[in-house]
């Protein structure tokens, strides 16, 4: 391979850039001063049958008929540790949606279900926020709805804790309260697809990549968010994540 010469022994510098772009945004991982860079941020949709009903769908027509589907934000939508989150611009429903986050340390391809566990780092707990009334408009006139999931700011998430700590939970309790009063609170083992089948389908639509997210659908419970709310997203023996709804930037 050549590197900072060429064949003939010269001298070879780097390619000059038009724009310097920031760091990949990363994660705090517990106990560890190394981070856990983040590149991509898939999330699936609907995967747990109470939240499933909430929203008008029919949980077992998905469990046996339909495989998961996905969707996606961008990894600048990352506000790692939780903290001020301005209240987004163009909505009057900021929904929160809490969700076990699932952190990829290895990539793959058409990976079968039961080598997929060997694809994870780690878990924490995440927070899809969600501009509803801006994805119910975009699904009345048949247009993806990109920008109700993927604004800035929009995908809260707490540290990191690696499986080779805690395993692959697959139960838990999975919580979000709002000024203290609790929204929603279910199991980790009520989810339609597990973690392991969620990574095997994702991997046939794309090539998984080290550094990948995955935040794995959100209980019933979901609900509005206003300027000056608090929001705990809690995963029992993983991890708790806080963030403060402030005046939008």
């Amino acid at each position: 391979m050549v590197d900072s010469k060429s064949a003939s022994g010269s001298e070879q510098s780097a390619p000059a850039r038009w724009i310097e772009l920031a760091d990949r945004p990363s994660l705090q991982v517990r106990g560890e001063v190394t981070r856990f860079p983040v590149g991509r941020i898939w999330c699936v949709g609907r995967n747990y049958a109470a939240h499933a009903r909430e929203m008008e769908r029919d949980p077992e027509r998905r469990k046996n008929l339909d495989p998961p589907f996905f969707f996606s934000k961008p990894s600048t939508a990352l506000v790692p540790g939780g903290g001020p989150v301005p209240y987004p611009p163009r909505t009057n429903l900021l929904h929160h949606e809490a969700e076990l986050a699932v952190a990829l340390g290895r990539g793959g391809r058409a990976v079968a279900a039961d080598q997929a566990l060997g694809l994870v780092f780690g878990y924490g707990v995440g927070l899809d926020l969600t501009r509803r009334d801006v994805q119910a408009e975009a699904k009345s006139r048949g247009r993806p709805w990109s920008l109700a999931k993927g604004f800035d700011a929009s995908a809260p998430c707490s540290f990191l804790v690696p499986c080779s700590r805690i395993g692959h939970p697959s139960q838990g309790r999975i919580t979000a309260t709002v000024n203290g009063k609790v929204r929603q609170d279910g199991d980790l083992s009520e989810q339609i697809w597990t973690v392991p089948q969620l990574i095997a389908e994702l991997s046939k639509e794309i090539e998984l990549l080290p550094g990948d997210l995955l935040f794995t659908g959100t209980p019933a419970g979901v609900g509005p968010l206003l300027v000056g709310d608090r929001v705990e997203a809690r995963i029992e023996g993983i991890a708790s994540l806080t963030v403060e709804i402030t005046a939008p930037a």
